[in-house]
C-alpha cells in the first residue's frame, strides 16, 4: 500500500485509460531505479483489472506496453523525450525530482513522490522564527513535499495562535504545484496551460520572472498582493539543499531566505554558502568576457525553445566578434570538455535546474546563457537580478551588439585595457592632415594588450579552432604520400579473444 501511495499507481492508470495510450515509458532516476521492477508490476495489475467505469487495459482492448527508462541522456529532472522516442512511446511518467521544463513533443505525467517530514516540528519552527522577523512569509517547498503541505497550513494556524495569540500577527503564504500532467504544444504550452509565442515567449507567464504579481519558478506558482513585492517576504524553503533550493536562491538573491532541513528536522538560516555562488557566477562573467572561442554546449533536446536560445547565442557571439562552435554530447563533465581545449569557455544552454555546473575541475569555465548576454553584451552591467531560465531571455528581435570599436575594455583578469577588434582595416584608413587620426591609432595600439610570444599556445591567442589546431605541435596521423592508390590490407585475427584461430596453444583455455 505505502508503495502504490508513493508512486500514485492507480492515478497513473487513470490517466493512461484516459488518453488510450498504448506504449508508456517509465522514467526513473538513479535513486529510484531500485523500485521500478515493483512498480512496473504493480501498475499493470491496475491496467489489467476493470477501473470504476468498467473499462480493462487501455480503454480499446489493447494491451498497454510498459517501457523502463534509466540512464537519462541529460539530466534526470527533464523528461527524456529521446529516450521515448527510441521506443515510440505514446507519452512519459516521470517519477521523483522534476523542474517541470515543458515538452516539446509527449504529454508527460508526473510523480513527485512522498518525502518524509515532521509535521508539527516544520510548523513550531516556522512560528517560532517568523515571529522574531516581523515580515510575511512565502513558503516555497520541493515538490516531494507537495503531499504535506496542506497539513503544513492547517498545523501552522494552530501554532501561530498558540505563540501569538492571534493569526493575525503572522500571514503565510504558500506557493501552488504548477500541475502533474503537461500537454505539448505547437507553440509552446507551458505547464500553467497559458499558450506563448514560439518566437517571443512574451505571453508565457513566468517561469522564473513576475507577470504583474504572478510568479513562477521550478513547478511553483504563487500571486502576490498588487503593490507587493517578493523582497518584502522572508523566504522559507522546505526541502533539501538542491538544485531547486540553488535556483531560488540565486533567481530571488534580494530577498531573506532560510530552509527547513525536514531530515534533520531543523531550520536552517546560515546561508552564505549559497550566496557565494552568486560571487562565483560574477567571476565567471568576467573571465568569459576575455574569450575568443565559445563553445556551446546543448544540454536538452525535449526542453521547449532550446533551439531558439542557441540560435540566439550563435547570434551573440558572432555580433561580438567571436568563434562558436556547437557541441552536443550529454552531460558534460571534466573529460568530455578536455576534448575541446581551444575553446575559453562554454555556454550550456539546459533547464534551469541543470544549467549551474561547478567548473572548478574544468579546464575552461561553463556559464548559463543569462551570463553570456552580460559577458558578450558590451556596457552591459549585472545589477544583482539572476535568470536561470533560458526561456526568459528567448527574444524574437534580432541580437544588438554595440560597435566593438567604439571603446577599449578594461579586463578585470589581465589588469588592463584590451581591444575585442581588429585594426587593420582602421589602419588602413586615410590619416586626417592634423595628425589627430594617427594620435588616436596610437593611443588605441597603446590601451592594447598583445601576446609578447606570437607563437605561444596560451589559451586566448587563437581566434577559431582552425587556427588552434594549427599551432599545435601534434596533429594526429599525417599521410606523407603522393600515391593516390590505396595500400594493400591486411587480414587480421579471427575467432574469441580467448583463442584466435592462429593462436598457439589455444587449446589450453
Amino acid at each position: 500500500m505505502e508503495l502504490e501511495s508513493n508512486y500514485e499507481i492507480a492515478l497513473t492508470a487513470d490517466f493512461i485509460r484516459s488518453r488510450n495510450f498504448t506504449r508508456v515509458a517509465l522514467q526513473f532516476p538513479d535513486e529510484l531505479l531500485k523500485d521500478a521492477t515493483q512498480v512496473v508490476k504493480a501498475l499493470r495489475d491496475r491496467l489489467e483489472s476493470p477501473s470504476e467505469s468498467g473499462s480493462v487495459g487501455s480503454g480499446d482492448g489493447k494491451e498497454v506496453g510498459l517501457f523502463v527508462m534509466a540512464d537519462t541522456t541529460y539530466g534526470s529532472c527533464c523528461v527524456d523525450e529521446v529516450g521515448a522516442s527510441h521506443i515510440d512511446a505514446d507519452c512519459v511518467v516521470h517519477y521523483g525530482h522534476t523542474c517541470l521544463s515543458p515538452t516539446s513533443n509527449l504529454p508527460a505525467f508526473f510523480v513527485f513522490g512522498k518525502a518524509p517530514i515532521s509535521i508539527s516540528n516544520c510548523a513550531e519552527n516556522l512560528s517560532t522564527y517568523a515571529l522574531t522577523q516581523g515580515k510575511h512569509i512565502m513558503v516555497l517547498f520541493g515538490l516531494e513535499y507537495s503531499h504535506a503541505i496542506q497539513k503544513i497550513k492547517e498545523a501552522l494556524m494552530l501554532e501561530s495562535s498558540k505563540l501569538s495569540g492571534s493569526t493575525s500577527n503572522l500571514e503565510f503564504h504558500f506557493a501552488e504545484v504548477m500541475c502533474s500532467v503537461m500537454n505539448p504544444s505547437k507553440d509552446c504550452t507551458t505547464s500553467n496551460g497559458h499558450l506563448g509565442s514560439v518566437g517571443s515567449f512574451t505571453a508565457n507567464e513566468g517561469f522564473g520572472k513576475a507577470t504583474g504579481t504572478r510568479y513562477s519558478i521550478g513547478g511553483l506558482v504563487w500571486n502576490l498582493p498588487e503593490g507587493h513585492r517578493m523582497e518584502d517576504y522572508l523566504l522559507v524553503w522546505i526541502g533539501a539543499d538542491n538544485s531547486a533550493f540553488a535556483n531560488v536562491v540565486l533567481t530571488f538573491n534580494g530577498c531573506d531566505i532560510v530552509r527547513y532541513d525536514a531530515v534533520d528536522n531543523r531550520l536552517v538560516t546560515d546561508l552564505s554558502q549559497q550566496r557565494r555562488i552568486l560571487k562565483r557566477r560574477y567571476y565567471l562573467v568576467e573571465k568569459a568576457k576575455d574569450s575568443n572561442i565559445v563553445g556551446l554546449l546543448v544540454g536538452t533536446l525535449g526542453v521547449a525553445g532550446y533551439l531558439h536560445m542557441i540560435r540566439q547565442m550563435k547570434e551573440l557571439i558572432t555580433a561580438a566578434g567571436k568563434k562558436a562552435y556547437t557541441l552536443v554530447m550529454g552531460r558534460p563533465n571534466p573529460a568530455k570538455l578536455a576534448n575541446f581545449p581551444e575553446c575559453d569557455v562554454f555556454i550550456y544552454v539546459s533547464c534551469a535546474q541543470t544549467a549551474l555546473l561547478d567548473s572548478k575541475e574544468f579546464l575552461a569555465p561553463v556559464i548559463t546563457p543569462f551570463e553570456a548576454m552580460l559577458a558578450f553584451n558590451r556596457g552591459s552591467q549585472w545589477t544583482g537580478a539572476y535568470v536561470m531560465e533560458f526561456r526568459d531571455l528567448i527574444s524574437s528581435s534580432p541580437v544588438e551588439v554595440r560597435n566593438q570599436s567604439e571603446e577599449a575594455r578594461f579586463s578585470f583578469l589581465q589588469g588592463g585595457y584590451v581591444e575585442d577588434f581588429d585594426l587593420k582595416e582602421t589602419e588602413d584608413a586615410e590619416e586626417d592632415e592634423d595628425g589627430a587620426l594617427a594620435l588616436a591609432y596610437a593611443t588605441e595600439k597603446a590601451l592594447q594588450v598583445r601576446d609578447k610570444h606570437p607563437n605561444s599556445l596560451i589559451k586566448g591567442t587563437a581566434k577559431s579552432g582552425a587556427e588552434f589546431f594549427a599551432a599545435r605541435s601534434y596533429h594526429g596521423l599525417e599521410m606523407h604520400s603522393n600515391d593516390s592508390l590505396p595500400e594493400p590490407y591486411l587480414i587480421g585475427r579471427a575467432g574469441k579473444a580467448s583463442g584466435y584461430e592462429d593462436e598457439k596453444g589455444k587449446e589450453n583455455f
